[in-house]
């Protein structure tokens, strides 16, 4: 079990040195018990301390980053069971799978999609991670071939699928540094797979059907000196997967199973229902889902989902604040204002674009508050129209001295008057009917 702040704080040197840049042991100890500190950093610590913070204050799952440069993606280091508990960091990498029995071009399609395709959803881009290449072939050479194939248009992430450790072995020599991720080793090939992953320092993937069969596993790949690993339960059913992923989440934020505090790898595409095990992989603790690709709908519910559960549910999604042009607006246009609640800017957007007429959007910073929440928060106020009318200089865009409110800003329309000097105008509180609302009301 993670020890307390106060139990750790014992184990220090109590000095309060400010080396380790906190301002007393006690505050270091709160951050060690928060998984957020890092007890090298204290050199004061005897080598017994070190041992016992050392199993109890690391994140209880590890980090792993697979792949290099900008599409990389590090999974694991979770802290919570539940996502109301505080938040999931880590969202899971998505990847295609493509077989070397495939051809060149068929494989070069795959890596166009994972490479290009992106849905932007509010204000965030969102795409797939990488993809995961099976040597179904059995041999090495068009393994290798497919890789090579892949490398020349797409720097993206890989995971390696083979039971051949020559063909990984080939494999890694055209793109072993950039960190692909090896599939997989199990009770009578882990001392070879440690052996490749130790050569091209690159993550390893380990399975085992039961998770006491797992943890050995993992304790034995860690004495070959493999400490980058994901763990497969190899599920026979969903019903599996949920029970077997929902198990290691739980031993390991208890750290009641330090050997299954590893992120869990689940192979989608072998479950016959692939859009339910998508669904279920990133609800459910899964770190990285292999797929088969996709209907275009099933990425927009995909991608999606993992949005959503993967964003602080304690901290609203924001936009920047500042004054935003929708079309070519002149200086006779609409400024229109709202807040920085990233839901809120991006469906009144939507519906300003649809009239065509071009306007200004004035975007307030309430926190990431709705209108009708800031409103009753205090967070939106006369105050704060006033102050950002000036920082965002809306006076040196527009001739006329008018502001459109949301429909729930309504009871601050007098004081934004008085504050601001100019006139409000009470927009509707359904964003729908606001292209109405601009052709009948804006140019009385």
């Amino acid at each position: 079990m993670a020890l307390k702040a106060l139990d750790i704080y014992k184990l220090l040197p109590k000095k309060n040195c400010k080396e380790c840049g906190d301002p007393t042991c006690l505050t270091f100890a709160m951050k060690l018990a928060g998984g957020k500190g890092d007890i090298d950093l204290c050199p004061y610590l005897d080598e017994n301390a070190k041992t016992v913070l050392g199993a109890t204050t690391r994140p209880p799952i590890r980090l792993v980053k697979l792949g290099v440069g900008e599409r990389s993606i590090s999974v694991g280091e979770e802290f919570v069971f539940y996502r109301h508990e505080k938040t999931f960091y880590h969202q899971p990498g998505i990847f295609f799978s493509v077989s070397d029995n495939d051809t060149i071009d068929q494989i070069k399609k795959v890596t166009t999609i994972v490479r290009d395709e992106t849905l932007t959803r509010v204000g965030v881009d969102l795409h797939f991670s990488g993809l995961a290449i099976r040597n179904e072939s059995g041999s090495a050479d068009p393994f290798a071939r497919v890789i090579s194939a892949i490398e020349e248009i797409a720097d993206l992430p890989l995971i390696l699928i083979s039971d051949n450790p020559n063909a990984l072995n080939n494999a890694l020599v055209h793109c072993g540094t950039y960190r692909p991720l090896i599939y997989a080793a199990d009770s009578e090939n882990y001392k070879v797979l440690c052996e490749i992953s130790k050569k091209h320092g690159c993550p390893l993937v380990v399975k085992a059907s039961g998770l006491e069969k797992l943890a050995q596993l993992t304790k034995m790949c860690t004495k070959e000196g493999v400490t980058d690993l994901l763990i497969d339960p190899h599920p026979q059913t969903l019903g599996d997967f949920i029970t077997a992923s929902s198990t290691i989440r739980q031993l390991a934020i208890t750290r009641m199973a330090p050997d299954l505090g590893y992120p869990v790898f689940y192979d989608a595409s072998k479950t016959g229902q692939q859009d339910a095990a998508i669904a279920l992989g990133i609800v459910k603790y899964a770190s990285v889902i292999i797929t088969d690709p996709f209907s275009t709908a099933s990425t927009k519910a995909a991608l999606t989902l993992r949005q959503n559960i993967y964003t602080d549910p304690q901290k609203p999604i924001q936009m920047n604040p500042g004054l935003y042009r929708i079309g070519s607006p002149n200086k006779d246009a609409p400024v229109l204002l709202t807040v920085n609640f990233s839901l809120t800017f991006f469906t009144l957007e939507g519906y300003l674009e649809s009239t065509r007429i071009p306007c200004f959007m004035l975007i307030v910073d309430t926190e990431g508050l709705s209108v009708l929440t800031s409103v009753a928060a205090g967070k939106l106020n006369e105050t704060l129209v006033r102050d950002s009318i000036k920082k965002f200089e809306v006076e040196n865009e527009i001739n006329h001295r008018k502001l459109i409110i949301p429909g729930y800003a309504a009871p601050l329309s007098g004081r934004i008057e008085e504050a601001t000097g100019w006139k409000v105008l009470v927009g509707p509180r359904d964003a729908a009917e606001i292209g109405e609302f601009l052709i009948q009301e804006w140019k009385k």
